[in-house]
């Protein structure tokens, strides 16, 4: 596998211009110690897959040590898939987390009074239909989430309803037949 004379990396390194003036091209930003492994890590990846010779990689990594700036590290490693160093990494947006959609508060009370229903004797029992119901419809008409706890609320709300109108019929039933 050989790569065009154009490359930069190919022949010998470049003299550096007098009083510090970069190349034109170049950034001239100094390399710290980290840009170079780094730069260095992305050759190693490469060569691993196969995209370098041997002999290329050595002088890739001899000059990725001695250059002095990030512009010299970016065009090392610029033909290879992590590089070049200066560019950020853009996640394609099929990789990114999916937005959870909000809970509805008046989901959670529901589900809140539902569970309570039970303690408080079934007097939490209303409150957990009326927010139950409110959270639903709310629910449906912004998309967001706790549609199982608003159904938690209802079912616990309506069992308890369904028990005190029971348990007051029955105690009429029995006030008017012992009375």
């Amino acid at each position: 596998m050989s790569n065009p004379s154009w490359q930069p990396w190919q022949g010998a390194p470049q003299p550096w211009q007098p009083h510090g003036v970069p190349s034109p091209g170049v950034p001239a930003m100094l390399a710290s110690h980290a840009d170079r492994e780094r730069a260095v890590d992305v050759l190693r990846a490469g060569y691993g897959e196969g995209r370098l010779e041997k002999a290329e990689f050595d002088r890739r990594v001899a000059r990725a040590y001695a250059a002095r700036t990030v512009g010299e590290l970016g065009l090392l490693v610029a033909d290879l898939p992590q590089g070049p160093l200066a560019q950020p990494m853009v996640v394609p947006r099929t990789f990114l987390p999916v937005a959870r959609p909000r809970t509805n508060g008046k989901a959670v009370g529901a589900a809140v009074c539902g569970v309570l229903c039970l303690p408080t004797f079934g007097f939490a029992g209303i409150p957990a239909v009326v927010l139950g119901q409110a959270a639903r419809s709310e629910i449906q008409r912004t998309g967001e989430g706790g549609d199982g706890l608003a159904l938690i609320g209802l079912v616990m709300g309506w069992m308890s309803v369904a028990a005190w109108t029971v348990i007051l019929t029955l105690m009429l039933a029995v006030a008017i037949g012992g009375g």
